[in-house]
């Protein structure tokens, strides 16, 4: 995973004794702390676009991100995965990166859920040492399709199909890796082919497209498979207050196939202080496909959180 040259690395640990590795740019002293969580098959450098822009300049914020456990550089602690385990990795990261001063929190996709997941944990963070939220492509809840009538019988059986398959990938951990190694890579043409068709938006630019394929590439198969599941288990609807208390901006494109906007519009109706920011013509990649517009408001959250703790 590429990290700047400027990146502090440091350590977290679980409270399993997992290792998650935490990268941190910007002054020390900055007078709010931006903490960062990427999305399923991601890791940290999802966000080195909002690092550059918001940990440096006249208003420059302290910048953590960190990679989720089992992506990246950070280990998986070998437990059965599920989004509240990530919402305690959370916990851990601001309580030992981050010990003082006000913070706000940004997740992409599975790092939004894994906001939601904290919050419906540990309240008592949120109004006093969490000051600010942004949500990007993501969901509370019902994602998947099995069982649910309401939702088309192709839908509901793509989702067998799926299941099926990581739960194959998950069993056969090792012969999956060795296959994928044997299939077109990310420097190719089939790979960021159908990587941007379901992930990105029909405009996106190829570095964008690569940016991402890498990433998904990296991770590994047994990470992929095992926690497929989590995220379809989760779910947090009616279990956010802690987010009221604080300012929260929810944002995703119009294109997004993997959380469409409707688990956007759950998540404002449940919030109603919410602003949510639909962005025309991208997919589920918002923080790589539009870096600014993700750096834009959370800068205005940080503003907010500064305003505020003075």
């Amino acid at each position: 995973m590429p990290v700047a040259a400027s990146s502090t690395t440091l350590t977290v640990t679980a409270h399993d004794g997992a290792e998650l590795a935490v990268y941190a740019d910007g002054p020390e002293d900055a007078p709010v702390t931006l903490v960062l969580a990427h999305g399923w098959t991601l890791d940290a450098s999802a966000w080195r676009q909002q690092a550059d822009d918001l940990a440096s300049g006249p208003d420059a914020v302290r910048v953590v991100r960190y990679d989720q456990r089992g992506h990246g550089r950070s280990r998986s602690g070998g437990g059965a995965c599920s989004i509240d385990l990530l919402g305690r990795d959370l916990a851990a990261v601001v309580e030992q990166a981050v010990p003082t001063g006000p913070v706000v929190l940004g997740g992409h996709s599975m790092g939004g859920m894994t906001i939601m997941a904290l919050a419906a944990a540990r309240p008592e963070l949120f109004g006093d040492r969490i000051t600010g939220v942004l949500l990007t492509n993501t969901s509370s809840g019902r994602l998947d399709p099995r069982g649910r009538r309401e939702v088309p019988l192709r839908l509901r059986v793509q989702g067998h199909v799926q299941s099926a398959f990581f739960g194959y990938c998950s069993r056969t951990a090792e012969r999956s890796e060795r296959v994928r190694g044997h299939l077109p890579g990310p420097e190719g043409t089939v790979n960021p082919f159908l990587i941007k068709r379901y992930l990105y938006g029909p405009q996106a630019p190829r570095a964008a497209v690569l940016a991402g394929a890498r990433m998904i590439n990296d991770c590994p198969m047994a990470t992929v498979a095992d926690w497929y599941p989590a995220l379809m288990r989760h779910n947090k609807a009616g279990a956010l207050g802690a987010l009221r208390t604080v300012p929260v901006e929810v944002v995703v494109g119009d294109a997004d196939r993997l959380t469409p906007i409707a688990h956007s519009r759950r998540l404002v109706d449940e919030l109603p202080q919410a602003v949510l920011h639909i962005e025309p013509g991208c997919g589920h990649m918002l923080p790589v496909e539009r870096p600014g517009v993700v750096s834009s408001r959370l800068r205005g959250l940080c503003r907010i959180a500064v305003r505020d703790s003075n």
